[in-house]
């Protein structure tokens, strides 16, 4: 017997154990999934806030109580999924990153040369407020490592989503490729990166043009005619 507990202790805990396990085991199986589906629609919803908010005034400019407000939630509910407003600008950012990677690709998906693949991405990827925040989100994490094991899993997706798009889009296109899908989606973000803080930096004096030929060098797609389908005689 544990020291400094009475016969009488242990009863009562051995009681309550069982209690408890009872209780848990009686309660409906659809009522821990409505549980578990309101706590993903709160923190979808606490997303959804904090991306707009975050938009809207930056991270300083945010209160976890404005957040709160906007997804009609409670302020102890944004640190109890996330943490802390930095956890959750982190999260907010790489989430909408992705989402970007994703209208990248389907812009992408539409061009039927290789100087149009490359107006379309660098028109969608520099449109979007998505890359810059992500871009701040990374300054953050570096002098809070706790958040950047999901800054380098948002890269690594990034990388790997993009390099399965251009290698799709090369062949079925015909266009010839120079290196791997993974370097080229690696070059292509970094590009991207790099444009959107300049641009963040010159305003007005930014060279969209210098852009787009930035960006078309790192694709690593050699010029080669659209292929066509052959027509039955």
């Amino acid at each position: 017997m544990p020291d400094g507990l009475t016969p009488e202790d242990v009863r009562c805990t051995n009681i309550s154990t069982v209690v408890t396990a009872l209780t848990t085991a009686a309660l409906p199986r659809h009522r821990v999934r409505a549980t578990r589906d309101s706590g993903r629609r709160t923190r979808s919803a606490l997303l959804d806030a904090a991306a707009e908010l975050f938009g809207e005034h930056g991270l300083a400019g945010v209160s976890l109580a404005g957040i709160a407000a906007r997804a009609d939630a409670f302020p102890s509910q944004v640190t109890y999924y996330f943490g802390s407003k930095e956890a959750l600008f982190v999260e907010a950012a790489s989430r909408e990153v992705l989402h970007l990677a994703s209208r990248v690709e389907a812009a992408g998906s539409r061009a039927r040369s290789h100087a149009a693949y490359a107006r379309a991405l660098t028109r969608v990827a520099l449109g979007s407020p998505a890359m810059l925040a992500f871009a701040e989100a990374m300054l953050l994490a570096r002098h809070r490592p706790e958040l950047s094991p999901l800054v380098t899993r948002t890269l690594d997706r990034l990388h790997a989503e993009g390099a399965r798009a251009v290698r799709a889009r090369c062949r079925e296109m015909g266009w010839p490729l120079r290196g791997s899908g993974e370097d080229v989606a690696r070059h292509f973000w970094a590009a991207v990166l790099g444009l959107v803080l300049e641009r963040a930096a010159s305003g007005e004096s930014f060279d969209a043009r210098a852009a787009q030929a930035a960006i078309l060098a790192t694709l690593g797609i050699d010029h080669a005619p659209a292929r066509t389908a052959s027509r039955r005689t």
